[in-house]
């Protein structure tokens, strides 16, 4: 059966009394199963789809869909029957969809459900955004939440208009749920172990992140589609507001953890580049399945090649911690390689590295040394202690020694593969939900985020 035949579609004004209107009282979530009645705006990114790959036993089985007829949305309908008919644990969603031109406002005066999922056009996220909370609802946005200065202050706005409406803004930070990630963190906080961040400088800092991302890639086992408008950096946004989001979240997150970051006080973005990635026609049209360049794009076409400035540094400090960010954007990863991240964190003991390169099999390994000065007898007997208080938590991680280096071994059992990361978002987001409240040190540190990259957006552009 075609999936369209499938699928509800709402092609008259949605009425329903499940709704919260604007002007009520956000509902009260109480953790019975189906009470999250998503509605998916817009959807022009493969990460409102994987919020739905596995069954959540919170999320009701509508899914309502308000959306612009298009190849966001058949995208986004088709991922949805494939995870509904494939084999092993489908899912049943049903989704329920509007497709007039005047989507938006049909989802803000009658909403059928209770939280917005935003992940699509960068262009509008943050307009989308403030007109949801300011209509009583909940949202769960992919990053970035925005992608230019202008942006920026209106998200501002948008996290007092939610604090007025007690209504939460929750940007999907999924690298929070990496293994490797959770034990940085947990190496970190071991004073006798890692020490704490060392005194640095801009020249030398104590925190260096890097991430290559590629345009064409798979996803759930099959080629992605990108729209066109990705490759438009008015409407995407530049490489130094969007994955970079989720390198400053975890460095924030792993160097002070659960600490409230105040912007205006704590954060100096010191400086910035960018730079563009070069596509052929012939890779834009293998990536987007167009025949040629749309108008809004030929500004940045360039002898029969697009420029998308996708790649950027940022150094920035915060508090008394300096942290040096790379970004960079390829066409298409090398055979049996794909996205990577790499990154050094030094302490006043030992030195936290995360790499992942040829020589690990383009596999991200975790590894641990001992901080300059620090003897390799003293380092290993603090090693010791420590694997003592991990194996209450990671019973099976072990540590081998290699060379200079101790690498942290990690069993399959520990590792989930990035798009399972989306579903532990979701369940931490509908926790906060129940709970009725988030961490205070959320929403400060999304702000000192989003600071950190539409500021270095302005420096870059200054200095082009």
């Amino acid at each position: 059966m075609n999936y369209w035949n499938k699928i509800t579609v709402l092609g008259v004004l949605v009425t329903s009394l499940l709704g919260c209107r604007s002007g009520d009282k956000a509902p009260q979530f109480t953790g019975k199963d189906g009470e999250v009645r998503l509605m998916v705006v817009d959807p022009g990114h493969f990460h409102a789809d994987l919020l739905l790959k596995q069954q959540n036993a919170s999320i009701s089985r509508d899914v309502f869909v308000y959306a612009p007829k298009g190849v966001g949305l058949t995208q986004h309908l088709e991922r949805i029957q494939s995870f509904n008919t494939r084999p092993e644990n489908p899912t049943d969603w049903n989704p329920v969809v509007y497709d007039g031109a005047d989507f938006l406002e049909q989802m803000l005066r009658h909403p059928a459900g209770n939280v917005v999922v935003l992940a699509g056009n960068n262009r509008m996220k943050t307009d989308y955004l403030y007109k949801s909370v300011s209509s009583g609802l909940h949202v769960l946005a992919d990053k970035p939440l925005a992608i230019n200065p202008e942006n920026f202050e209106l998200l501002l706005k948008a996290v007092h208009k939610a604090e007025k409406e007690k209504v939460m803004i929750y940007d999907m930070m999924t690298e929070r749920f990496a293994v490797l990630n959770v034990l940085q963190r947990v190496i970190m906080s071991d004073k006798s172990l890692f020490g704490v961040l060392r005194a640095d400088s801009p020249e030398d800092p104590a925190v260096r992140l890097e991430s290559v991302h590629h345009f064409f890639k798979e996803v759930a086992g099959k080629p992605l589609i990108r729209p066109a408008w990705y490759y438009d950096v008015n409407q995407q946004g530049e490489g130094l507001v969007d994955v970079t989001t989720h390198l400053i979240d975890i460095v924030h997150w792993k160097c002070y953890p659960e600490v409230a970051l105040d912007y205006k006080k704590d954060i100096q973005v010191l400086g910035a580049t960018h730079w563009p990635t070069v596509i052929s026609f012939e890779e834009f049209a293998k990536s987007t399945q167009m025949t040629q360049f749309p108008d809004y794009l030929l500004q940045y076409v360039r002898d029969g090649k697009l420029e998308v400035y996708a790649n950027g540094n940022i150094l920035y400090k915060v508090k008394d911690t300096h942290v040096a960010l790379n970004v960079k954007w390829n066409f298409e990863a090398p055979a049996g390689s794909g996205d990577t991240h790499t990154s050094v964190i030094k302490g006043t003991r030992a030195v936290v590295e995360v790499v992942q390169d040829e020589s690990t099999g383009f596999i991200p390994e975790l590894f641990l040394s001992p901080a300059q000065g620090v003897e390799v007898a003293d380092f290993m007997q603090a090693l010791d202690m420590f694997k003592n208080t991990l194996a209450q938590t990671y019973p099976n991680v072990s540590f081998q020694t290699e060379n200079d280096k101790v690498r942290v071994v990690v069993p399959e059992e520990y590792k989930k593969a990035h798009e399972a990361h989306f579903a532990q978002v979701a369940e931490t987001f509908f926790r906060y939900l129940v709970q009725g409240e988030m961490p205070a040190w959320e929403i400060p540190n999304m702000l000192a985020k989003y600071y950190i990259t539409t500021t270095a957006f302005k420096l870059a552009n200054v200095t082009k």
